[in-house]
């Protein structure tokens, strides 16, 4: 075998050692479900705590109380679900619509149609102002 042979193998060897890594890193990272989170509870705004009764009849019983996560739905008091990541209509969309997993592995979140606009918008209110208070702007 020649050198320019031998580098060309070992370039693919390391290129397939490194896919391999990514992949598992990648693998590992999907499987990861954040644990259920402590929340800071602060005084909320009269629309948040109109959110907080909507949120707790309609959300509660997969985000767990104050969005803190549960075996079954993610936290959203997470910095994956900061305003700069998750805009408030990607929160209005995801009850309207539903939306297909694709930071962790639960299920797919099924739309929600007995909420009224009005509600989705205060219980995205409630959960920004958890968010600010817990430290996710």
């Amino acid at each position: 075998m020649t050198a320019k042979g031998s580098s060309r193998r070992l370039a693919l060897v390391i290129s397939g050692g490194a896919l391999v890594i990514v992949g598992a890193w990648l693998v590992e990272r999907l499987d990861d479900r954040p644990a259920p989170i402590e929340v800071r509870v602060p005084g909320l705004s009269a629309a948040a705590q109109a959110g907080q009764l909507a949120f707790d009849r309609s959300c509660a019983g997969c985000h767990g109380p104050h969005a803190r996560g549960s075996a079954t739905a993610p936290p959203l008091i997470h910095p994956t679900y900061k305003r700069a990541h998750h805009a408030d209509i990607a929160f209005e969309f995801a009850v309207q619509r539903g939306v297909r997993a694709h930071h962790w592995r639960f299920d797919d979140m099924p739309p929600q149609p007995s909420l009224a606009a009005a509600e989705i918008a205060q219980i995205t209110r409630y959960v920004r102002e958890l968010q600010a208070a817990n430290g996710i702007d």
